[in-house]
């Protein structure tokens, strides 16, 4: 909890220490009951006959698929089932999605190599489902477990940073965190956040959020209600209503561009550094479907972790914040897949910004504004002492 934690750890995290991860104290944690529970884990192979005996942990790479065998799948087979009452512990696989949040294929197979169905062989047939995927599976499988009513976790990009610090916490510790936060931010009516380049420029992108509720991804994904749970956890966020302004963007080839928005959506992105092409290509996908460029998404880290190089750790960060685009049906947003001009647009990519991530530009003020007063939120990176405060049960937190 951040209220044990010292102000040196709070602001370099790196600093934290965790124990050792524990598969069972994490299933407790997160989905307490889990007594009668049948688990199964699900991964991701762009060539599915790999699943068969195992095949794929004799091949390169597949670091996220190897650490689902090693720790949650073999950990289940040797005793962790047995000790939380549990049944099952099958593994499955996938097709990739190649894309954030992209809807599943139905097909799937067992370690066997039978081909199988999601709907009619695994969502509607376990309680449990942990998804350790390459690509994030959240959007999907929280539509899918009020379908079929299981509980579950999207672990995407596990890999050894994340089970030894993100995946060892206290989620009840996490969940604490959250609320104070998510309370310090609820029923805001904008938040505004200063972008400052290396040549000086600020730029100031301004969202809308109406007084909304802010929500929560805490880790708690317990009782008998179907939910969905992305691990690691911890941040607050927000659906924006409306935005306008600028903001950079780093993409994956480092080229730089600032990206104009206009009603709540990226219109154009202009280059900072790097390559035309790329800012070229950008400009082109929205031009061709202009809802990949919407904003579904404004989210603020809570956790003190360290920085795992997977945005998924990452954007949990305390001091980052994010925006994401497109989909945001599973955050209770309005934007759904069908919106879209193809399917394979219909993605749900989150925009971190964080020093390690984006070294070329600064937060260097994120002000929330609600109720006729103004409060910082990120100044350089760093949490504000409202927020601070606010963690700590030092200040009133609601309006």
């Amino acid at each position: 909890m951040i209220s044990k934690l010292s102000d040196d750890i709070v602001l370099h995290p790196e600093k934290r220490t965790f124990p050792p991860f524990s598969l069972e104290r994490l299933l407790r944690s997160v989905f307490d009951p889990t007594d009668g529970c049948k688990i199964c884990v699900l991964i991701d192979l762009e060539n599915t006959d790999l699943i068969k005996d195992f095949a794929f942990m004799d091949e390169e790479g597949l670091e996220v698929q190897k650490n689902a065998y090693k720790h949650f799948y073999l950990s289940l087979k040797e005793g962790v089932m047995n000790d939380l009452g549990m049944t099952g512990g099958e593994m499955f696989t996938f097709k990739p999605t190649y894309g954030s949040n992209l809807d599943l294929q139905d097909e799937c197979w067992n370690t066997d190599g039978e081909q199988l169905s999601l709907d009619k062989d695994i969502y509607s047939h376990y309680d449990i489902i942990l998804c350790i995927s390459t690509w994030s599976a959240t959007a999907p499988l929280t539509a899918k477990c009020k379908e079929f009513g299981f509980r579950g976790a999207t672990l995407h990009g596990v890999n050894d940073v994340i089970l030894n610090s993100g995946l060892a916490v206290d989620y009840d510790e996490v969940s604490a965190d959250a609320e104070k936060i998510r309370l310090a931010m609820t029923k805001a009516d904008s938040v505004e956040i200063d972008f400052t380049l290396e040549d000086g420029r600020v730029l100031t992108a301004w969202l809308g959020l109406d007084g909304q509720e802010a929500q929560k991804s805490h880790g708690l994904c317990r009782g008998k209600t179907p939910d969905v749970a992305n691990l690691p956890a911890g941040e607050v966020y927000f659906v924006p209503i409306d935005a306008r302004g600028q903001f950079p963007m780093k993409y994956e080839d480092g080229t730089l561009g600032v990206l104009e928005v206009v009603d709540r959506c990226i219109v154009s992105s202009t280059l900072i550094e790097g390559r035309q092409s790329t800012i070229d290509a950008h400009n082109e996908r929205l031009k061709d479907d202009p809802m990949t460029g919407t904003l579904g998404e404004l989210g603020f880290g809570t956790q003190v972790l360290p920085v795992s190089l997977s945005d998924i750790q990452d954007e949990k960060v305390l001091g980052t914040c994010h925006l994401a685009t497109g989909r945001d049906d599973h955050l209770g947003g309005d934007i759904v897949p069908s919106m879209f001009k193809k399917h394979e647009n219909s993605t749900h990519d989150d925009i971190l910004f964080a020093p390690h991530k984006t070294p070329n530009f600064d937060i260097s003020e994120v002000r929330m504004n609600r109720g006729g007063t103004q409060e910082i939120i990120i100044q350089h990176f760093r949490p504000s002492e409202y927020i601070l405060n606010a963690a700590r049960g030092i200040v009133p937190v609601e309006a």
